[in-house]
């Protein structure tokens, strides 16, 4: 059976946190930039091993609907292996994924080599769960000018660190 994709908080299961994907911190905000707000956006850092950067990932997803945010404010993007639902997606056709993005009514997942096409979303969660360096280099700033709120990126921090030269 296909991945589900979730459109309300109600139907997101109950995720317990692993060894391998802390949770995300509680007070995550809900509150999206004025329109023609030039701040840079809010920046979490949730440490995760490559493995578990996925279910790091949709850990703050879960979270971010729980806390209110809707699923269309919601991009994730993954620098290793899809995500499956996008892998699910993208098995009916280029197109229909993307018009699945375009209508903007739900949590969208990219991978990193297509995330350039992928507009501004309020809230913006990258993955680091694998790919080469390169690949996170280029997403990292990407998802930055993405998200128009608040930027989760979780993975390992001394890799993030070094992808990015400087402290997150």
């Amino acid at each position: 059976m296909p991945p589900a994709q979730r459109t309300s908080r109600e139907s997101a299961p109950a995720v317990k946190p692993g060894p391998s994907a802390p949770a995300a911190p509680a007070a995550v905000p809900t509150e999206s930039a004025p329109a023609g707000s030039t701040e840079q956006p809010q920046i979490q850092l949730i440490p995760a091993s490559v493995e578990g950067a996925l279910d790091a990932a949709e850990e703050a997803v879960d979270l971010l609907l729980d806390s209110g945010r809707a699923p269309g404010e919601v991009l994730v993007i993954t620098t290793g292996d899809p995500h499956p639902w996008a892998t699910h997606e993208l098995s009916f056709g280029d197109t229909a994924y993307w018009a699945q993005h375009d209508a903007g009514d739900d949590v969208f997942y990219a991978d990193a080599g297509a995330a350039e096409r992928a507009t501004k979303r309020p809230v913006v969660v990258v993955a680091l769960n694998g790919g080469a360096d390169e690949v996170a280099a280029t997403a990292l700033p990407l998802a930055l000018g993405r998200a128009g709120a608040l930027l989760i990126v979780c993975g390992d921090p001394q890799r993030i660190n070094s992808l990015l030269g400087a402290g997150v």
